[in-house]
């Protein structure tokens, strides 16, 4: 079953491409036709990576792993937020903090000291400090919250990034190719998609057609995050069984065991009988 549909993308504009002057040639493959200087993606071809790029997404939400949205650009800055939170995954709204993946201990160190601030807060030890300190430490947590609270709850590196718009994300992109992360990634007629794992050739310009992309992938990692969560509970529904056997057949085995002892100490008794009587 297909994630969506030609009519859908049709409707949300996700055909309009750049002006022909601004085309990179590698996108040549995704590419219709030519209208009035502007180029027009094939949309059959992004409703198969659509569904190519949902299904390998639907696995990693499945294995419990994270995927770090990014899209930085005014557009699909509101869209990712929405769509990742309800997927429970994290994301970067905001500036890309350079050496995010590649120096990821600094960027926890970072991360860490929005803790250790919102402690210090809970403890008291702002009744200690003057005014002027507080605000310090105030603006330092807003300013930290701000790039950083989207992915306070990233305690290890992404097993894959979701990029809206490559060229201008594209310190993300390198540092993701630098560490063998895969990237799935909504690309125009201007961008090239030889670094990406995964192409959505479509407008990552317009808002609607974003949100139209975003929809059927958030909505297949929803179903991996549901699957997950049925497995777990047919694992413990099934785990009460063996853990019992487990416990009868140690119960049987201690007993085996104390059977064991109880002959080799009547064995002992007897042998020294037979000492005794010699």
């Amino acid at each position: 079953m297909s994630r969506t549909n030609f009519d859908t993308l049709l409707e949300a504009g996700c055909h309009f491409g750049h002006l022909k002057r601004k085309w990179n040639p590698a996108m040549a493959p995704y590419i219709f036709m030519e209208r009035n200087g502007i180029h027009i993606i094939d949309l059959h071809k992004t409703v198969a990576k659509i569904d190519e790029a949902a299904e390998a997404l639907k696995q990693i939400a499945k294995s419990g792993k994270k995927v770090l949205f990014v899209a930085t650009k005014k557009q699909a800055k509101q869209i990712v937020a929405d769509k990742a939170q309800s997927v429970n995954m994290p994301y970067v709204i905001e500036r890309w903090p350079g050496g995010m993946l590649t120096n990821f201990p600094t960027i926890r160190k970072a991360v860490k000291k929005m803790a250790t601030i919102d402690k210090l807060t809970s403890d008291g030890t702002y009744s200690n400090l003057s005014k002027r300190e507080v605000l310090q430490i105030s603006r330092q947590r807003a300013k930290l919250d701000k790039t950083l609270g989207s992915i306070a709850d990233l305690t290890r590196l992404p097993s894959a990034l979701f990029v809206i718009d490559v060229m201008k994300e594209h310190i993300a992109v390198r540092e993701a190719n630098r560490l063998g992360i895969p990237v799935f990634a909504i690309v125009d007629t201007n961008s090239n998609p030889l670094d990406i794992d995964f192409v959505i050739p479509a407008n990552d310009d317009a808002t609607k057609s974003v949100e139209v992309i975003l929809e059927a992938c958030c909505a297949a990692m929803q179903e991996g995050l549901e699957e997950r969560k049925a497995e777990k509970i047919d694992m413990e529904a099934a785990g009460e069984a063996p853990a019992t056997r487990g416990k009868k057949k140690s119960t049987k085995a201690r007993l085996d065991k104390s059977d064991e002892e109880a002959i080799n100490a009547a064995k002992a008794a007897a042998f020294l009988k037979e000492d005794e009587e010699a």
